[in-house]
């Protein structure tokens, strides 16, 4: 965490940090045992991610909109640093209603701010109903394409078109790169795909189960929340 050439992450939609975490875990950045405390009281890994007592969490979020303004943030004191680290942030397509996302993504075109990739979840979906729904913000090439950035569309759940799309950005350096991918919520489990009552609930150990096995687990290896 101190090595200040290594790239920033933003999670400028903080409500998704059960994998963020997970990463943090794997990568060595906290013991695995730490994920059993998740989001308890006095816990170092909240709901929301907090820079203050998560190592590896480099920006504090959760309230929508603020993410891509802090990634700004993170390139321009780099450059002012002659440090050539890459920013990346990601959102989600309802936090694009906020109005500093708008002018966030105004500014960081304008200034030709390089090594800023910034990752749109597209999965329509937000708190309790559809994006369309509530207020439109179709996260089109052309929109985000008339603030200055160089931007692109993938298939969220095609690891060969994220990892492309991945290292083309990576290696961008005329101003900021935006990838657009399009998911779905719940993507390969039948009961929880595009269903916005899961945006925000737990599944049971036995509707956790299940959804294991549609995602291809042994059927007949119970999980050990089971045991």
């Amino acid at each position: 965490p101190e090595w200040q050439e290594r790239d920033r992450f933003v999670l400028s939609k903080g409500h998704a940090t059960p994998l963020y975490y997970c990463t943090l875990a794997h990568r060595g950045y906290f013991p695995m045992s730490w994920l059993k405390t998740y989001d308890q009281i006095n816990s170092r890994l909240q709901g929301h991610p907090d820079m203050t007592k998560t190592p590896g969490v480099d920006m504090t979020t959760g309230s929508l909109g603020q993410g891509l303004s802090a990634a700004i943030g993170m390139r321009l004191a780099g450059e002012r640093r002659g440090l050539n680290f890459r920013t990346f942030v990601l959102l989600g397509d309802g936090e694009l209603q906020e109005g500093q996302i708008w002018e966030a993504m105004t500014y960081a075109g304008h200034k030709r701010i390089r090594h800023l990739i910034a990752i749109v979840d597209s999965n329509t979906l937000q708190l309790s109903t559809e994006t369309d729904k509530c207020l439109p913000v179709v996260p089109s090439v052309k929109r985000w394409a008339d603030f200055g950035w160089e931007v692109g569309e993938i298939d969220g759940h095609n690891m060969e078109q994220v990892v492309d799309a991945l290292e083309r950005a990576y290696n961008w350096s005329d101003g900021p790169i935006c990838i657009i991918a399009h998911t779905k919520k719940g993507k390969g489990i039948s009961f929880m795909e595009n269903a916005v009552a899961w945006h925000s609930k737990p599944p049971s150990p036995e509707e956790g189960h299940r959804a294991l096995i549609e995602l291809g687990a042994n059927p007949d290896e119970e999980p050990p929340w089971l045991k």
